[in-house]
């Protein structure tokens, strides 16, 4: 489980769907007996709890449909990218069975002006057009071959570095199957792409205290 600050007040917490009915209690012992209106619970003390499905699960009506649909194994495309890397992968319910890790050398910004300042934004920016196409490529070869199985696809890492690899016209059916949460990882490697998939089948949680 993890949080972090919300814009607008309170903080998101993403809680593992089998970790759902231990979080509602503790948040019942935080804050004194809760109500539900939907997916909206509000505590005896006034703090709130709003809760959203994980991406490729349905949209739930209220908590024992959430409960039950967040829980069902689904498969989830993978596609994190960052600068020079990028991680593909199929995750089948908390398994990865499917990726490929690879990473490009994209050197960082300089402080030198003039032409040599103009040559090394060029040559910089055809490294990162260079991971970007590898990065399509991979994304093609693992991850086309399964969109008819796939709930959903969820991104990660650097948005303009995961734009620029959907926004090639062949991956064009990975688009549609996008989810809307965007993962904050580090540069990808293996092991930041099987911890992704905790990310991306955890139940969202907006939480605000009591004023």
């Amino acid at each position: 489980m993890s949080a972090r600050p919300a814009a607008g007040g309170g903080r998101w917490v993403d809680v593992a769907p089998e970790r759902l009915t231990r979080w509602l209690e503790n948040f019942a012992a935080r804050h004194g007996p809760w109500s539900a209106a939907g997916l909206l619970l509000t505590a005896e003390d006034g703090a709130t709890a709003e809760l959203s499905a994980p991406p490729g699960a349905p949209d739930a009506k209220d908590l024992d449909e959430l409960r039950r649909e967040a829980g069902e194994p689904r498969r989830i495309g993978l596609l994190l990218a960052r600068k020079g890397a990028v991680a593909v992968g199929v995750a089948a319910g908390t398994k990865l069975v499917v990726s490929k890790v690879d990473t490009h050398y994209v050197q960082g910004r300089t402080a030198a002006g003039g032409w040599s300042q103009q040559r090394f934004a060029r040559r910089r920016d055809n490294q990162a057009k260079a991971a970007a196409a590898d990065g399509a490529g991979i994304a093609a070869r693992l991850l086309l071959p399964e969109v008819r199985t796939l709930s959903a696809l969820v991104t990660g890492g650097d948005h303009t570095a995961v734009d620029t690899i959907l926004a090639t016209p062949s991956l064009q059916p990975l688009g549609t199957l996008r989810s809307g949460r965007f993962l904050e990882v580090p540069e990808p490697r293996r092991t930041v792409l099987e911890d992704a998939i905790a990310q991306a089948r955890a139940i969202r949680i907006l939480v605000r205290d009591p004023a």
